[in-house]
């Protein structure tokens, strides 16, 4: 059984990143990616739907150590060669187990490891680092529609979108108003006959350049690293204090959203109802649209937008509740994701089964109660890579501490008091795939480091900066951790 430093679970842009910092920031430590599929890019790969691209601007969704140098908002297969491009320059491909899906992990106290097993091999680890995000890669979330047996034309849903699918001068609707729904419409929508996005409650949407102007003349002046830094960070500065100002001012925020929707809808499309959530600006994740793409197709009148609920399928297309049939030869369910937490992995710690939706997170990157793992998110309301990077380098800081101390096993340990506070999921917004998952997720706390805080100025301060030993993270030596369980188990 081969044993390494560290196992990394997943080789999309969160387990490059962490092997990266891994293999820079505790040079000394021999890590592994092991990776389910039998490519690099997670996410990127997976997804294959026309259309898809980031929703966030690359140059804070890229890695901040290999310089972005393409649009601000790209499509999936650039971001695919992008990640794939960083495992080769900085030799990370050359660590990767492809076709290793990890079914489940056991720590052992008296050796102070994992044992990780997958569909056909085992090692051993002193660190666990799951990198696998929080989407269901096997499906996704399907709603079982009245009906739908007898729908005499095709049903696809995003995740597993077919490569054989022809909707060349077919009427297709898709379903939802979510981020791959707004994605799909316009992609689609040159192509198809024409497009419809039926929505049972619509989301907010905003537009922004595809290119960053600033950007290109900041890349025209300086060398490419240096650009690429000064991009960045005012992109994260712009971000952040648009997310601050946003939820600090709800009803303006509204106003002004719905305001800039209107003005790029024809007026067949009211803005009201078809652009008015009924919630707060990021109680759900705010939909990007590069370069007004769904609002032309919009004008153009080769997509519409309806606003509705399904009664149920029909052979030829769709009853909705309000009593319109709407024609359909494709439809394309998008619905939603499903989420789960590490990937599925199975954890038990010293024989005993753990149940991840009772630990708490710690700084949003270790359990409560589970020894020597960390588990990757991103945040919701800025790029994805911000965070996961953050949690990367301390990851690695924690890495140097046990060897700094002597010590082999960190542990968080929540007061047991705060096992009490209300049922609150790690990942903080109110759209249906989260709530779906509350039962599933780990809990956030109400305070300290067991709350996740969607806040990169303050995370780069506490993970970058902030003290290891902080009185919450227990450091031991394997000898002792033996010990210590040898007496309570005698009652001792």
């Amino acid at each position: 059984m081969e044993h390494l430093d560290v196992l990394i679970v997943g080789a999309g842009l969160s387990g490059i990143g962490a092997a990266y910092r891994v293999q820079t920031q505790a040079p000394d430590r021999s890590y592994a990616i092991l990776e389910s599929r039998d490519a690099i890019g997670g996410t990127w790969d997976l997804f294959r739907y026309p259309g898809i691209r980031s929703d966030s601007d690359m140059f804070t969704l890229g890695f901040p150590f290999h310089s972005w140098d393409g649009k601000a908002i790209a499509d999936g297969q650039d971001i695919r060669e992008y990640v794939n491009e960083t495992a080769s320059t900085y030799g990370i491909d050359k660590h990767i187990r492809f076709g290793q899906r990890v079914l489940r992990a056991s720590w052992s106290s008296e050796t102070a490891r994992w044992t990780v097993e997958t569909d056909d091999s085992s090692y051993t680890c002193s660190f666990l680092y799951s990198c696998t995000g929080y989407y269901d890669y096997e499906q996704g979330y399907v709603v079982d529609f009245p009906g739908q047996e007898s729908f005499q034309g095709r049903v696809v849903h995003p995740q597993h979108w077919p490569t054989d699918l022809d909707y060349s001068g077919k009427r297709v609707v898709i379903i939802g108003s979510g981020a791959t729904a707004v994605t799909l419409v316009p992609a689609m929508a040159g192509t198809a006959a024409h497009v419809t996005m039926l929505q049972r409650t619509p989301s907010y949407v905003a537009s922004r350049p595809a290119s960053d102007a600033f950007a290109n003349r900041v890349r025209g002046l300086l060398p490419d690293k240096l650009a690429h830094r000064v991009v960045r960070t005012k992109n994260i500065a712009m971000s952040t204090l648009t997310y601050n100002a946003l939820r600090k001012f709800p009803a303006h925020a509204a106003w002004l959203l719905n305001s800039m929707a209107a003005k790029q809808l024809p007026e067949s499309i009211p803005v009201d109802p078809h652009f008015t959530p009924r919630y707060k600006p990021w109680d759900q994740r705010l939909c990007l649209v590069p370069d007004s793409d769904l609002f032309r197709a919009l004008r153009k009148g080769t997509a519409s937008v309806l606003t509705d609920e399904i009664e149920r399928f029909t052979p030829t297309g769709l009853l909705l509740k309000s009593g319109a049939e709407l024609d359909a030869d494709v439809v394309v369910t998008a619905t939603g994701l499903k989420m789960v937490a590490l990937g599925k992995i199975e954890l038990t710690v010293d024989g005993r089964p753990v149940p991840v939706s009772e630990t708490f997170v710690y700084k949003g990157l270790m359990l409560s109660g589970v020894p020597n793992l960390a588990w990757c998110v991103g945040y919701t309301n800025n790029s994805w890579t911000l965070r996961s990077d953050l949690s990367s380098q301390f990851v690695a800081r924690l890495l140097n501490h046990l060897r700094e101390t002597g010590t082999d096993i960190c542990l968080p340990e929540i007061d047991p008091a705060e096992y009490d506070a209300p049922r609150r999921p790690v990942v903080d917004l109110s759209s249906g795939y989260i709530q779906r998952a509350a039962g599933i997720l780990p809990r956030q706390g109400p305070n300290g480091p067991w709350r996740l805080r969607q806040n990169y100025p303050r995370d780069l301060l506490m993970f970058r900066f902030g003290s290891i030993e902080d009185g919450v993270l227990k450091f031991t030596r394997r000898e002792q951790a033996a010990a210590d369980r040898r007496t309570a188990h005698s009652g001792g």
